[in-house]
């Protein structure tokens, strides 16, 4: 079937893939676990091929079921099949920039200092893709990146710094579905579809060729909400567009209403998180529905742009020796909570998926282990045999994966029993730091005192509806004494809120007299216009109080 925009996906699993998978075994696979440190240069095994496919905005709750039931994602369940899921996968920042820094660099944002969408790593900062090429590996980077310093809209830097200011502006437009195209437009995100054909004529007329292992990268921009100019001239991302093609994946049926505590009743910080998002106005259920059903559909079309890439490989024979991992830098809360977007520890926003396939790792398996994307670098660099240096914040997830002898998997640096995530941006007015262990989700505001925490047992509290922190002061704080172990976050908070009003000040000098006109005018523009003495007052106050 043909898009409008050129040749549309392969929307079932091919027939050729499915049966290569099941007929042949991955190239190097033993019939006893291979002890993974034993594949060295000097082996007979050849290097591993990498494929990282990373999208945006993808929640991870829907490469498992019951998620999975809203929606047809049969390349996702094709690697599930063959391969291994993480069914407790997490950003380590749930927001792009800071997000892809962590899984870039393998640090912390803490460590990254990586604190909103403007403020990333370093253009030359050593990446596991750089160290890899360092040993030999040939490298493709296609689609968006996003892990740099200097990037996002003014209105997005300025909405991160003011976080601290006493007031209330929307900072977004109303979440609203589009509809575009028939049922034979496929190419909605025309961008992403674009990198996705580079990245597969990449794999069919180069990678074929080579006589040294590679790695590739593709980064697409898919499911995250498209620009809606009405919010202003820096827009907002606010709606969730797709075709009636991809809509046709939906069961509508399967698709939750989430339940929404009364605005009164909400935690401080989702009550400016969901006003600053433009959602704390009435929704009816259709409205809801629809949100969702659009954005698992724009899921639908990310997946199939992940099996173009999966095709390329088996058509050319490449699969065979390839590791292909799937993952998000965070995921979308599709009005769960009385939000859309992400930057909220809530399991729709920070849960990623991650899904692994290829020699020698294991095939349908399940994994509960919690993990977090800084995880990445150090499994990158193990994939490599090159050695993993001792400072990273991640560890490598290969003895999760791979079929290794006993004496290999005790000799690792197994992964602890807890992920850290934390957030420092716009559209929330606190510093957040979230501990996740086996069944408990911890999280932590600002200094620890000013803001109260939330603790959520996900066994019994899957949709986090209930805040048992102070039913349960013992587990609260052994959580926050270990959470104040890995991270002093009072301390962090406190960095975060000096560096935001250097920012600020900063800017604001360098726009001179034009401040006052543009600030007027970002993406908040229809609620500071009708009172613009009032939000500059409350900034000057701000900007005159000590920062501790």
């Amino acid at each position: 079937m043909r898009g409008r925009c050129g040749e549309g996906p392969r929307t079932v699993v091919p027939a050729a893939l499915v049966l290569l998978l099941v007929s042949t075994r991955w190239e190097g696979a033993k019939t006893r676990p291979v002890a993974w440190g034993q594949l060295g240069a000097g082996s007979s095994q050849r290097a591993r091929n990498v494929v990282m496919v990373m999208c945006d905005s993808f929640d991870g709750r829907l490469t498992f079921y019951p998620g999975n039931q809203t929606v047809i994602l049969p390349f996702i369940n094709l690697m599930k099949r063959y391969g291994t899921v993480f069914l407790s996968a997490y950003t380590n920042s749930p927001i792009c920039c800071p997000s892809r820094a962590a899984m870039w660099s393998g640090l912390f944002t803490h460590l990254t200092e990586s604190w909103n969408n403007f403020k990333g790593l370093d253009p030359n900062y050593t990446t596991w893709m750089d160290l890899m090429q360092k040993h030999g590996y040939r490298t493709q980077k296609y689609g968006k990146l996003d892990y740099t310093s200097g990037h996002h809209s003014v209105s997005n830097r300025v909405e991160a710094w003011t976080r601290d200011v006493d007031f209330l502006l929307r900072q977004e437009g109303r979440p609203m579905v589009n509809l575009t195209g028939n049922k034979t437009f496929v190419r909605v995100m025309e961008e992403d579809w674009q990198n996705t054909d580079k990245a597969a004529s990449w794999i069919r007329r180069e990678a074929t060729n080579f006589s040294q292992p590679f790695v590739l990268y593709l980064g697409l921009n898919l499911p995250h909400p498209y620009p809606s100019p009405s919010t202003g001239e820096n827009f907002g991302s606010s709606t969730f567009l797709t075709s009636p093609y991809w809509l046709e994946k939906v069961t509508y049926e399967a698709i939750k209403i989430p339940k929404w505590p009364p605005l009164s009743d909400m935690h401080p910080v989702d009550y400016y998180s969901s006003y600053t998002k433009n959602c704390t106005g009435k929704f009816t259920r259709k409205e809801i529905r629809d949100i969702r059903a659009f954005y698992y559909a724009m899921c639908a079309e990310t997946d199939a742009m992940l099996g173009e890439i999966i095709s390329a490989l088996s058509d050319t024979g490449l699969l065979k020796r390839t590791i292909v991992i799937f993952t998000a830098d965070h995921g979308e809360l599709a009005m769960e909570h009385q939000q859309f977007y992400k930057m909220s520890m809530y399991e729709a926003s920070s849960h990623v998926p991650l899904l692994v396939m290829g020699p020698n790792i294991k095939a349908h398996h399940h994994l509960s282990n919690v993990v977090s994307l800084v995880d990445i670098y150090p499994t990158m660099l193990d994939i490599a045999r090159i050695p993993v240096p001792q400072n990273l914040s991640g560890y490598s997830l290969m003895p999760l994966l791979a079929e290794m002898a006993e004496d290999e998997v005790s000799s690792r640096r197994l992964h602890p029993t807890w992920i850290l995530s934390e957030f420092h941006g716009c559209n929330a007015n606190s510093s957040t730091y979230m501990l996740r262990t086996d069944k408990w989700k911890y999280i932590a505001y600002s200094d620890g005192h000013s803001v109260p925490p939330q603790l959520f047992d996900l066994s019994a509290d899957p949709d986090e509806l209930t805040n048992i922190a102070t039913t349960f002061p013992e587990v609260t704080y052994s959580l926050d004494k270990k959470l104040r172990s890995i991270v002093n976050y009072p301390r962090i908070s406190a960095s975060v809120h000096k560096y935001n009003k250097k920012q600020f000040i900063n800017w604001k000098q360098s726009l001179g007299q034009n401040y006052s006109n543009i600030i007027a005018n970002l993406r908040w523009h229809q609620d500071w216009l009708k009172e613009p003495r009032k939000y500059k007052d409350a900034i000057h106050r701000w900007l005159q109080m000590n920062t501790n």
